[in-house]
């Protein structure tokens, strides 16, 4: 990480709690901001020189773009796309999906700090994440099922910004 003068720890527990505090914190919920490019949803979370960014379009199906800025310069960035899935019949109420995935991503780790977990299970929804890579450069997928049918999935990837 030669990009900024912080060591690796500190920018990934950095990382860790700006994503537990944005859209895994009830959908950002105090982090929201007015957002610079229309239609979009703008969260930010700030900490000493480090500015964490979400900014994405979308409900049921979203793309957005995740960076991270030490001293207002671009030094990580992470682009996603996903959402329910057209294909499924079960009857599962969206809202009811992504109150899971939030409280999955409270679980981010400093090793994979993408996404949410491996696993993670309440009752019938089962999230499952699959990534490759290291916050260097990194990709990934993420899958919701209810009751074993997948009813969600997201791609990623991203890293290091040189």
């Amino acid at each position: 990480m030669t990009t900024m003068p912080i060591n690796r720890e500190t920018f990934l527990a950095f990382l860790v709690e700006a994503k537990a505090r944005t859209y895994a914190a009830q959908g950002g919920a105090g982090t929201k901001v007015s957002p610079m490019l229309p239609g979009s949803k703008q969260l930010e979370y700030a900490k000493d020189a480090l500015l964490y960014r979400d900014v994405y379009f979308g409900n049921d199906y979203f793309v957005g773009q995740e960076t991270v800025y030490y001293d207002a310069n671009p030094v990580w960035s992470m682009c996603y796309a996903g959402g329910k899935l057209k294909t499924t019949e079960i009857p599962i109420q969206i809202q009811k999906v992504y109150a899971f995935l939030q409280e999955a991503l409270r679980h981010v780790s400093p090793e994979h700090p993408y996404r949410g977990p491996g696993v993670y299970k309440q009752g019938a929804l089962a999230y499952t994440n699959e990534s490759h890579g290291d916050p260097d450069r990194f990709w990934g997928r993420e899958t919701i099922t209810y009751q074993n049918v997948a009813v969600y999935q997201l791609h990623y990837s991203g890293g290091m910004l040189q």
